[in-house]
Order: C-alpha cells, then sequence, then structure tokens
C-alpha cells in the first residue's frame, strides 16, 4: 500500500480559525453614533432648540450613543487598536451614564448642587479626553480635530456647570456641534473609502498608533 493511500486529505477550502478571521472596521459606526449623541445634545446646549426637548436625547444615548458605541469599542479590541477601543469604550460608557444619570438620578439632587454634580460628572471625562487627545496625534487628522473639538466642548460645559457661567455653556454647545460635523466626516470618509476600495474622502494619517 502507498503512503498517498493513509495520508490525511488536505483541505483548502476550510476555514480559517476565528481568531484570525478578518472583520469589518467598527470606527465608522462608533463615530457615527457619537456624532448623532453629540449633535443632538449640543443643539440643545447652544440654545438652538429649546431645552424642553432635552429627553429626545435619552434614547438616542442609550442606544446610539451608548450601546452601539460600546459595541464598537468591543469590536476594536477584537482588531488589536487599542486606542478605538478605548475611546470607543470609554464614550459609549460616557452616554450610557449619562442617560442613566439624567433618567434616574438628576431629580434627587438638591438643586443647590445639581450643577456642581454635573460639573464633577463633565470633569471627568475632559481630563480623559486630554490625553486621549495627546494619544490622538498618531491616529489621523480628522480624529484629532474630533478629540481637540471634543476636549473644548467638554472643557468649555464643565466651567459652565461649576462656575455657572451660561456663556461658557453655550459656547460648549457650539463647540460640540463643530466636534458631531467633524466626527461624521470622519464616519463618512472610512465608509466611503471603504466601500470604494480607494482614498476618495481623505482622513490623513499622521501615523501608525
Amino acid at each position: 500500500m502507498s503512503d498517498t493511500a493513509v495520508r490525511p486529505v488536505s483541505t483548502p477550502s476550510a476555514a480559517p480559525a476565528s481568531d484570525s478571521a478578518p472583520i469589518a472596521d467598527p470606527g465608522p459606526l462608533g463615530l457615527a453614533g457619537f456624532a448623532a449623541t453629540t449633535f443632538v445634545l449640543s443643539a440643545v446646549n447652544a440654545g438652538l432648540i429649546p431645552k424642553s426637548v432635552e429627553p429626545v436625547v435619552l434614547p438616542l444615548a442609550l442606544f446610539y450613543g451608548g450601546v452601539a458605541q460600546l459595541l464598537a469599542g468591543m469590536w476594536e479590541f477584537r482588531k488589536n487598536n487599542t486606542f478605538g477601543a478605548t475611546a470607543f469604550g470609554t464614550y459609549g460608557a460616557f452616554w450610557l451614564a449619562f442617560a442613566f444619570y439624567v433618567w434616574q438620578f438628576a431629580d434627587k439632587i438638591p438643586a443647590a448642587d445639581a450643577a456642581t454634580a454635573t460639573g464633577v460628572f463633565l470633569l471627568v471625562f475632559t481630563i480623559f479626553t486630554a490625553y486621549m487627545t495627546i494619544a490622538s496625534l498618531r491616529t489621523t487628522a480628522v480624529l484629532v480635530g474630533v478629540f481637540v473639538l471634543l476636549f473644548l466642548t467638554f472643557l468649555f460645559l464643565t466651567i459652565g456647570e461649576l462656575g455657572s457661567a451660561s456663556t461658557a455653556g453655550t459656547i460648549g454647545g457650539w463647540l460640540g456641534l463643530a466636534t458631531a460635523v467633524v466626527a461624521w466626516y470622519g464616519s463618512f470618509a472610512v465608509v466611503t473609502n471603504t466601500t470604494a476600495g480607494r482614498t476618495i474622502l481623505p482622513t490623513i494619517p499622521l501615523g501608525k498608533h
């Protein structure tokens, strides 16, 4: 009997192991969820729409800015992208925490302390965004733009709450709108470029992250 009779049959068409199979880029989903929720809340903060419609932010914060962005962060872990996983994971959790805070706890805080409570909440994410802005310098120009604008947004909103400065809060709202537009562009660019298989909308890579 020849050795070929007992040699295992090769299976070149077998699927690759799951831990090495490529997955789609979760970045555009995370950026889109972040942009949409930021846009609506910022429109309220900027005074473009009345504060009475602010509750519409809650479902967006829970499901699009929150759950969808958090999932994008977990998929970034799968892609071995530490920056994307940390950013989307944190901001997804931020929107979930924000929605839960407004929904369940805001009315339990004494009116005299409400601004301080919100200000401290925002301060935590101002600090996080500050060091993520530095880390973003090794990503793309679009992401740097998002993080610089987001840092300024959080900074002015924090000042507005802790310093009882309504003008600072309004400026924070306008900065948030700018942040949302740049984030939407980043999502649009990656989806378009990936679908087309070539660069149509530039994001301007700055270095390997």
